[in-house]
């Protein structure tokens, strides 16, 4: 990656505390299948990294655990502890987990590893996981096989410079095991309004200038006019992998 690159990867990753309020009406939830295949039932102390609003937070809590988010952003971080004030939110990032050594039994990462140095952060991860410990990583996408999604995949292609496609997953590595996938897919209603802020809530659509932006957001808004779509079907892509003995 050049330095123009990495310029721009580190501008659209900081961008979203000021699309706070779009991402928490936009963004999907994580179905809970695909929570239950990522977060073992035994584990008492689950750490959100990346945790944006919470939106796969929400979804962790059960009896005797102990959930915790990690969230770089300030922005973002006031909008989770208005929706979930009884979580604790800490700033980190994957690369600074602010957590002791061997404290936690699994940490997910939704929507959000992409943005990571895995240099730096599957180290950090290995280092807050208990021997054994679980590291779970998802991302919801757009299930671009149904006609009208795929149309508006191609408009967001066209009008904005989308971040890289590159999961990183395959740069985990020792000292983790195995790295398991599962998919699942499901849709989730959703009204043009709501459509229109997971549009919004893009980091390369935060970042246009306004022009492009209103221009983008137009087509978008004149495809929904034309499909009046009632759901979003997305698939759900899951990955996970167990730290081995220190």
């Amino acid at each position: 990656m050049t330095t123009a690159e990495e310029h721009e990867k580190h501008r659209q990753a900081s961008s979203f505390g000021a699309a706070a309020d779009a991402y928490e009406r936009g963004r999907p939830p994580y179905p809970p299948e695909a929570v239950a295949w990522l977060v073992p039932e035994h584990a008492r102390t689950v750490v959100d990294l990346g945790a944006g609003t919470g939106k796969l937070t929400r979804a962790l809590p059960a009896p005797g655990r102990d959930v915790i988010a990690v969230e770089p952003s300030a922005g973002m971080r006031e909008r989770f502890s208005r929706v979930l004030p009884d979580v604790r939110v800490l700033d980190g990032t994957g690369e600074a987990i602010p957590l002791p050594d061997a404290s936690v039994d699994t940490l997910v990462c939704a929507q959000a590893w992409h943005w990571v140095d895995p240099r730096r952060a599957v180290p950090e991860a290995a280092r807050v996981l208990r021997s054994g410990g679980r590291l779970g990583l998802v991302w919801n996408l757009r299930d671009v096989s149904v006609p009208w999604v795929a149309e508006l995949d191609r408009i967001l292609r066209d009008c904005a410079a989308a971040p890289t496609e590159d999961r990183q997953v395959g740069r985990l590595g020792t000292p983790f095991g195995a790295i398991e996938r599962q998919d699942f897919r499901w849709s989730h209603p959703m009204t043009a309004g709501e459509v229109m802020d997971m549009v919004a809530s893009r980091s390369y659509v935060i970042t246009l200038e306004p022009a492009p932006r209103e221009e983008l957001l137009g087509r978008v808004h004149a495809l929904l006019d034309a499909t009046c779509p009632l759901a979003m079907p997305y698939v759900t892509e899951c990955y996970r992998a167990e730290l081995g003995s220190r």
